[in-house]
């Protein structure tokens, strides 16, 4: 995937495993359209607003954003602070895609303006089942067949 291209859906996940596993699962549900995968907060921030190695990136914000919580340099919660304080990334849905089921984590994300929350179940069945609904949502938020 070419990263100046339009970007349907930005993944920002730190665990090659789960990436894997993730992108499997989308291709599955037939959900594998123009994606990238960065591997923290940092990067995250610098894909979405076209900053750091990301500065010549053009085609606008991802279509969708699957959020990883627990993350090296910078986690989840403050990528989704960052993201919906802004203007011209707060309308973009953003899915918690974490295996942290902790309630502060959960009501934190929601009272930052996170879309949905799931979490990442350990067997892949199941996992694939989670990361079908994110795909679902998507899906029918941006009315495409699957």
């Amino acid at each position: 995937m070419e990263t100046l291209e339009a970007v349907e859906i930005l993944l920002v996940e730190d665990s090659d495993a789960d990436s894997e596993l993730i992108t499997r699962a989308l291709s599955k549900g037939n959900l594998l359209n123009r994606i990238v995968r960065v591997r923290d907060g940092v990067e995250a921030l610098d894909f979405v607003f076209c900053t750091g190695n990301f500065r010549e990136r053009m085609g606008g914000n991802p279509k969708l954003i699957l959020l990883d919580l627990k993350m090296p340099r910078l986690g989840g919660i403050e990528v989704l602070r960052r993201l919906k304080a802004d203007p011209a990334t707060k309308a973009i849905p953003v899915v918690m895609l974490t295996s942290s089921a902790e309630e502060r984590d959960v009501v934190e994300s929601y009272n930052l303006g996170v879309n949905s929350y799931l979490v990442k179940p350990v067997d892949f069945a199941a996992f694939s089942a989670v990361v079908a609904q994110a795909g679902l949502y998507w899906a029918v938020m941006n009315r495409i067949p699957r």
